[in-house]
């Protein structure tokens, strides 16, 4: 059974192992930034199994009235495909339903586009919109 946490207690040490499982490797070579990244986000929502391990989390920034981003979401290889990632990301859609925008990035593979639009999404594209990042500091 998955337990759901919302903004747990939870270290980098805890953290890194799920990133690597998932090979974002931009977090897991800069642990500083991860844990960083953590303590200032908004909202973060935890998924545990039965021992206690981290599985999958939602992690989300932004105001909370007129924005909230969608920063990560992942669930360990091993746990994906059981509802764990639909159950974060609803259970934060809930959280905050009067929000002004959601948005989140993600790769423009057809899973993840299958995912988010079964999810309620909607391209940017179809709404005539276009997103811009900086890079310069990186």
């Amino acid at each position: 059974m998955i337990h759901y946490v919302e903004n747990p207690d939870v270290t980098v040490e805890d953290i890194l192992p799920l990133y690597e499982a998932v090979g974002w490797t931009n977090y897991t070579t800069k642990p500083e930034m991860l844990k960083a990244a953590f303590e200032n986000s908004l909202h973060v929502l935890a998924a545990f199994n039965e021992e206690g391990i981290l599985v999958g989390v939602l992690r989300a920034v932004g105001d909370g009235a007129s924005i909230l981003f969608i920063q990560d979401i992942l669930v360990t290889p091993e746990y994906q495909h059981q509802g764990i990632g639909t159950k974060l990301l609803q259970q934060t859609l809930e959280k905050y339903k009067n929000v002004y925008q959601i948005q989140l990035t993600t790769d423009n593979s057809m899973k993840t586009i299958s995912f988010y639009e079964s999810n309620g999404f909607t391209s940017l594209i179809s709404l005539n919109c276009v997103s811009f990042m900086y890079t310069g500091n990186q």
